[in-house]
């Protein structure tokens, strides 16, 4: 193409300089427009909607201005019976200093600043103990590293308030900043040794993300309660500055923290206490593997003091530690041969039935079962004994032919009417149900004097209440009330009575007999032993060969489980004390004498003390929950920890139906019916209960219920714990107290 053309082509489309300045500058112009136009359609939008991709800019700058942190719930106080706390909430603070020069307060210099540090690091010195090298050296290595804080280890943790207290004052009349503290919670426990594998721990816990759960409950009772203890927490919100500092005056309170709820329970401080001392004085001396003791009062099952060893101090932990420590709740969780104290349980039995002659005699010695030869303790020094005799000199011989003449389904039930092979439901964790005997004649017999079958302490505590309660026997209770802090109501457990296995003459002269066993001089096994000046008391000792780890039982001259049961006073018990004390060093019946007779004495000593025992209190109603489908020692414990009385229909190990529907409501202590999967169904004992039980037991079996005259049962037409068909029809016989 020529010059020529090219010069004319730029003309024809005015090509020059000039005019496309003036393009480019009406373009940018227009741009320019459009681009405030949109801006402001856009900020128009997000001033009128406030959000940017889903996010709201209001709660992103209040986020910003605004903090929230936690206020923690108090964990409920468990108290003993009149009120003297056992465990209890406590804060304890670790210091922090803050080296960060942003956290200031418009002009005011909050953080610590270094010509300070000789003077912070004395403070720490004087109120804590701290090395001030110490913390001086923590001090200007944080700042060196332009740290944020820095902290003291172990030497600034576990601080009180009175020394938080007083470091705050110093910071303030030396006009001092930089020192600040962090809360952290706390369980004390002043007793010291104090029931301690009853009580349990409650510790601080820390989710994986560091964020401080607040106290757990992990043993005892502070693990089986930690739900009704625990509470919810509550919030606040206050307002930040600039360098996201709390403002002061600015902290708002959005949602209540809900305290836990205080646990009364049935203890009494001054016998527990003294039980404690009385056990560690015995335990030195004869240093067994392990012991126990529990008190309980006849009338009502509560217990008054109960304890082991070995035993930890809640307070120090130093024994959690030690190598070889077993966390183990023996009274609920430890399986056993109770040996001879099981002589009263066939004793009474025997009368009830009418088959025992106190006078009919017997050659003791040893007596062949099948292929085995069951000798007694003494191999027959005594001797031709009458059946009176054989109880007090703990005959074995005599209790064998005892269950022979009653005969194994007789006594069969009556191990099933006193509870045994079956939980107690006390609502402890890992409570063992024990074993029956097995089916064979040998075991059968040797049931009789406590061998070849497990129990546990509840179980035989639980037993013995109907030797001492004339035939009513008690659950075992150890929670008087639980407190709502919040609403003041208070919700109080009443005795729980779970069956009638013997009746009040028989178990008056089962008592009577066991008197025998301390008074007699010459066929008492542990006569003048233990006694109580002014009282009489009903006793029952026990020598059980111990199971070792092979399955055989051991061998020695101390390798058994000794024991001993006590009812004061033997004619009308006020309590009951229950000792066990396995394969001592050495052994003598003092070693148990030593605990129970101060105890006994101190007990009854106190017994008309004012124990400061509420008489008035609102009256709680209980919403029933859903336990269909839930395994049976589950739902029957957590009803009675909402303060139900749970009765177990049938040996099924779930829950198919309930008498009462959930989310309906029940008083405290009312009776809530079970019954469990399966096709068997025993006849519960239903004596005392109401009419409005009976026939909620009718419903929940499907079978026809009569009643002969008003009030309380007072006798069934099918006997405890006999077989129940569809077809049955049961006639109750109703009786105004």
């Amino acid at each position: 193409m020529s010059f020529k053309r090219i010069k004319s082509y730029i003309k024809s489309k005015n090509l020059n300089p000039m005019n496309n300045r003036k393009k480019v500058g009406i373009i940018l112009f227009a741009t320019s427009i459009g681009l405030f136009f949109l801006f402001a359609a856009r900020m128009s939008y997000l001033v009128v909607v406030g959000r940017v991709a889903g996010t709201s800019l209001k709660e992103k700058t209040e986020a910003l201005y605004q903090g929230s942190s936690v206020v923690k719930a108090r964990r409920g106080t468990i108290y003993d019976r009149n009120g003297v706390a056992i465990a209890e909430d406590a804060t304890s603070y670790s210091v922090k200093a803050i080296l960060s020069k942003t956290y200031m307060t418009g002009t005011k210099k909050l953080y610590a600043q270094e010509k300070d540090f000789d003077k912070l690091a004395e403070i720490l010195h004087k109120e804590l103990g701290m090395d001030k090298d110490y913390a001086i050296d923590m001090l200007e290595k944080g700042a060196k590293a332009e740290q944020y804080q820095v902290e003291f280890g172990e030497r600034g943790k576990n601080i009180t308030l009175e020394k938080k207290e007083k470091i705050e004052k110093d910071l303030k009349d030396q006009d001092l900043a930089g020192l600040y503290f962090d809360e952290h919670p706390a369980r004390i426990y002043p007793n010291g040794v104090f029931s301690s594998h009853f009580i349990g721990i409650a510790e601080p816990v820390v989710d994986k993300n560091g964020v401080d759960k607040g106290l757990e409950g992990k043993f005892g009772l502070e693990a089986a309660y930690d739900d009704l203890l625990s509470g919810t927490d509550g919030k606040i919100v206050y307002q930040k500055d600039n360098f996201q500092n709390p403002l002061p005056g600015t902290v708002a309170e959005e949602k209540k923290a809900k305290d836990g709820q205080d646990i009364y329970t049935t203890l009494d401080s001054r016998l527990q206490s003294y039980l404690e001392t009385l056990m560690d004085q015995s335990n030195k001396e004869y240093k067994p593997e392990n012991m126990t003791a529990m008190l309980m009062k006849a009338d009502t099952g509560e217990i008054i003091a109960m304890s082991q060893r070995p035993t930890f101090n809640p307070e120090t932990k130093t024994e959690l530690s030690k190598k070889g420590f077993e966390w183990r709740n023996l009274l609920v969780q430890d399986r056993y041969e109770p040996g001879s104290t099981m002589k009263t349980m066939l004793t009474a039995a025997a009368i009830n039935e009418g088959v025992f002659n106190e006078n009919e005699t017997f050659v003791s010695g040893k007596i062949k079962v099948a292929d085995t030869t069951i000798n007694d303790h003494d191999f027959g020094a005594k001797g031709v004994l009458t059946m009176r005799q054989a109880l007090s000199w703990s005959s074995n011989v005599g209790m064998v032919k005892l269950e022979e003449k009653l005969g194994w389904s007789r006594w069969s039930r009556y191990l099933h009417q006193f509870g045994f092979g079956k939980s107690t439901y006390s609502g402890l964790p890992d409570e063992n149900t024990g074993i029956l005997p097995g089916d064979n004649v040998v075991d059968q017999a040797m049931s009789s004097f406590g061998q070849a079958i497990g129990v546990t302490n509840f179980q035989m505590m639980q037993a013995f209440t109907a030797i001492a309660n004339d035939g009513e026997m008690l659950k075992p209770q150890y929670i008087s009330k639980i407190a709502d802090p919040d609403t003041g109501k208070e919700r109080v457990n009443e005795p729980e009575v779970v069956g009638h296995p013997i009746s009040a003459e028989a178990s008056e002269k089962v008592r009577e007999y066991m008197r025998d066993v301390v008074e007699s001089e010459n066929y008492g096994s542990a006569y003048n032993q233990y006694k109580v000046p002014g009282y009489n008391i009903a006793a029952k000792t026990g020598t059980a060969q111990v199971v070792g780890e092979n399955g055989g039982y051991l061998e020695g001259a101390t390798a058994y489980l000794y024991s001993i049961v006590e009812m004061i006073p033997a004619e009308k018990p006020e309590y009951i004390l229950y000792m066990t004390m396995k394969t001592p060093e050495t052994w003598e019946q003092k070693a148990l004498g030593n605990i129970g007779n101060p105890l006994l004495k101190r007990a009854m000593d106190l017994k008309e003390a004012d124990e400061n025992q509420p008489t008035k209190h609102d009256s709680e109603t209980i919403t029933v929950a859903d336990y269909r489908n839930l395994d049976v020692d589950t739902a029957a414990g957590d009803a009675s920890k909402s303060g139900l009385n749970p009765v177990i229909i049938g040996d099924g190990d779930k829950v198919k139906e309930q008498s009462t529907p959930s989310g309906s409501e029940l008083m405290s202590s009312e009776r809530l019916l079970l019954k469990t999967t399966g096709d068997e169904f025993d006849m519960p004992d239903t004596t005392g209960w109401s009419k409005s039980d009976l026939m909620k037991l009718g419903d929940l079996l499907g079978i026809t219920v009569d009643f002969e005259g008003e009030g309380y049962c007072v006798a069934q037409s099918i006997e405890p714990f006999e077989k129940i068909k569809e077809t049955d029809k049961v006639t109750f016989t109703l009786q105004n107290n």
